[in-house]
This record gives C-alpha cells, sequence and structure tokens, in this order.
C-alpha cells in the first residue's frame, strides 16, 4: 500500500524534531552535528535568534495579501538584494526551481520583444542541476532527470562541464542565452574556474547571447561572497537565488537587469505565495547578517580552517578519500570508497552529511558554525572514515 506521503525520497531513519545552531537533536535525544544545512538552506543554523524573532513579529502583524498590492517587507528585500547585486529589479518565487522557469521565460520574452522569436534556445552543462519542473529537467538534460517524463520541453541543449570549445561551438542564431551554475552542487562540488567564467561571460558578450547563473546552491555566502560569481569579477543578465536567501523559510528570488528583464511587463508572470510578508521578513533578517562583510571574512577564515583539516583527512585515509573540492564552505569529498557508505557511517557517528554525484558526499554546513564545531566535523569524519577504511579490509 502506497504511504500517505508520496514516496519520491529514499529517506534516512532520521526523524529530527529541534534544531539549535549547527546541531539538531533526533526524536530519541540524540545529537547530530549538522553539515547538511538542509541542502545549504539554512546558512545561519537552526533556530538562529534574529530569523525567530524576524518571522514571530510578522507572523503577529500580517500572514499573507497576495501580489495584487504593495507589500513592504518584499520591497525592502528587493532593495537589500539590488544594492548588493549587478540586478536592477527581482521577482520572488517560493523555490529554486520556480526561478528556473522565470529565468526561461525571462530570456526568451527578451528576445521576443525584440523582434527574434526565433531565438529560444538554452545551453547547459552536463552535471547540472535546475530543479525538477518540466523547464529544469530539460535544461539539465541527464537520464536520471529526464527518464519517464517526456516528451522534454523543446530547446535546451548540453555541453561537457568546463568545455569551451564545445559552448562556442554550440551557439547558433536561435539561442538565446547560455545558463550555468559557478559551482555545480548536485553534480558534485564542481567549481567553474574563475577564468572559464571570464570566458563564459565573453562568449556570450561576443555572441550577443544573455548569461543566466544558477546560484540557488553556491549563493547567499555559501562561497564567501555573498554571491559566487564576484569571485570571477563578471556579472550575470539573469541570476537565480534560493535555499540559503530564507535561511529555513521557502524564498527564492530571480535577479535581473534591467535589459535583461525588459520583457517582463505586468501580467507576464506571477506567483500567489513569492514574495509574501513572512518569507521577506525572514529574508530581510538573512541579508542583514550574510551580507556584512565581516561575516563574509570569517566565512572565508572557516573555510581556509576547514578545507585545510579536509585535505589531512584526506591524507589519512588515502582508500575511503580521493581528494577535497569545492570553495568556501561549499565542499566536498571525492571518494574512493562508497560515497553511500560514508555517508551511513557518518548517521552512525551523529554527523549530517549529503550525497551527490561522482561518488562525493557534500559539506555544507551552517555559514555560522563554530571553529569547535568545524574541529568536531573532522573527528567525527575521521571516525567515520576509520569504520570505512576497516570494513573495506573486511
Amino acid at each position: 500500500m502506497i504511504p500517505s506521503v508520496l514516496p519520491t525520497y529514499n529517506r534516512a531513519p532520521l526523524t529530527f524534531v529541534k534544531g539549535e545552531g549547527s546541531w539538531m537533536i533526533e526524536a530519541d535525544g540524540r545529537r547530530f552535528l549538522d553539515l547538511g544545512a538542509g541542502i545549504a538552506v539554512n546558512v545561519l543554523g537552526h533556530a538562529h535568534p534574529s530569523l525567530v524573532n524576524a518571522l514571530t513579529d510578522q507572523a503577529n502583524a500580517l500572514w499573507h495579501v497576495s501580489n495584487l498590492y504593495h507589500i513592504p517587507q518584499q520591497e525592502a528585500l528587493a532593495d537589500k538584494l539590488v544594492e548588493n547585486s549587478f540586478a536592477d529589479t527581482v521577482f520572488f518565487t517560493n523555490s529554486g526551481t520556480e526561478c528556473c522557469e522565470l529565468a526561461v521565460k525571462m530570456v526568451r520574452k527578451y528576445w521576443f520583444e525584440k523582434g527574434q522569436a526565433d531565438k529560444t534556445d538554452i545551453i547547459g552543462f552536463e552535471g547540472a542541476f535546475h530543479g525538477r519542473s518540466s523547464a529544469g529537467i530539460a535544461a539539465a538534460g541527464s537520464e536520471k532527470m529526464t527518464k519517464g517524463f517526456g516528451p522534454l520541453l523543446p530547446g535546451f541543449k548540453q555541453v561537457p562541464w568546463g568545455d569551451l570549445d564545445a559552448l562556442q561551438n554550440a551557439i547558433t542564431d536561435t539561442t538565446a542565452a547560455v545558463i550555468l551554475e559557478p559551482v555545480q552542487g548536485e553534480g558534485g562540488i564542481r567549481p567553474m574556474d574563475d577564468a572559464d567564467l571570464k570566458a563564459v561571460r565573453e562568449i556570450c558578450d561576443v555572441a550577443g547571447i544573455l548569461l543566466i547563473l544558477d546560484e540557488v546552491q553556491c549563493g547567499v555566502g555559501r562561497t564567501g561572497k555573498l554571491f559566487a560569481h564576484e569571485w570571477a569579477g563578471i556579472t550575470p543578465d539573469v541570476m537565480m537565488v534560493a535555499k540559503g536567501i530564507g535561511g529555513g523559510f521557502p524564498l527564492g528570488a530571480v535577479l535581473a537587469s534591467e535589459e535583461a528583464a525588459s520583457g517582463m511587463t505586468a501580467g507576464t508572470h506571477g506567483s500567489t505565495y513569492g514574495g509574501n510578508p513572512l518569507a521577506c521578513a525572514v529574508g530581510g533578517a538573512v541579508m542583514d547578517i550574510v551580507a556584512e562583510p565581516a561575516f563574509l571574512d570569517d566565512v572565508n577564515r572557516k573555510a581556509g580552517q576547514f578545507q585545510q583539516s579536509l585535505e589531512g583527512l584526506v591524507a589519512s585515509h588515502p582508500d575511503v578519500f580521493e581528494s577535497v573540492r569545492g570553495t568556501g564552505l561549499m565542499l566536498g569529498l571525492k571518494c574512493k570508497a562508497s560515497n553511500m557508505d560514508v555517508l551511513q557511517a557518518a548517521y552512525d557517528a551523529e554527523l549530517i552529511t549529503v550525497p551527490a554525484a561522482d561518488n562525493v558526499i557534500r559539506l555544507l554546513p551552517p555559514l555560522n558554525i563554530s571553529d569547535d564545531d568545524i574541529n568536531e566535523a573532522i573527528t567525527r569524519l575521521d571516525a567515520a572514515a576509520t569504520v570505512v577504511a576497516q570494513n573495506l579490509q573486511g
């Protein structure tokens, strides 16, 4: 008999009932150190007082009015995002998947309004993840994402990750945009080199097409800059942001330049819940903390400490781990052993990690994780790796 919750997840046998900072408490009382952060969502950990206060204050005032009216909290958050990014305008959604839908619509509408309605094709990269909507799976293109869900939305093609010659050759007169994650998350924590990201921007400029950056997982301070593309010194035309922006409350945003957004006039897009007062009150509180230079400096300091310790862990367990990947506090351990075996051993050590493609486990802690908790994470990863190594030896 099918359960009441549609069984589309292989859930771990864990039930968390409370969170405190970088820790989660299981129903049986065990305390787990959280290096998943809800898959890069809880950027300020669990039950951060500023977020709790923002949500509670707003909940006691007004929950929902719809986008038929002005929403002051939405406008305040949009102003903060515009002030701290390349963007001139913002549309709020409930998720990263919804961001992908709008980004696709936006770039196609842009060219339609320019009198070039045949420019609809969007080029992505293999290994990408852009959500599980019809547009998102078509943009990613992998068999794992698309099998059984045809016919796929047309107008998408993929080139090998980081292959700029293939990207250049894929551009035609019907190309509207390129879409990519500056750091692939689900794809195995694969950062695009700054030089390559600059080259992609130049390729788009020379071809006269738009660049969409998907920073749903790598944005909002995760890499030590507010947005990952800042490391390369470039700007996109359209950017997808979600996960961390709500600090745990469902919230997403599409940021765009005035030019790229020029086709999106009244009636071209909408959302019942997107940008509601509750979400935007929390998002504003997140931005007030994460966008501060001192906070981002501390993310970079802790990231250096964590990565150095992980390098030592890899050296100590050569049969279990191959290398450390990533940037900032978006890190991955490329495994030699099965990443799922490492994941299970970490569970047994009361440590939360997240699997990814290419036999990687993701380490995505809250950005405000303490130094002591980083040290404890290394201790628990070492214990997990020791168990895996012993099992490999029989």
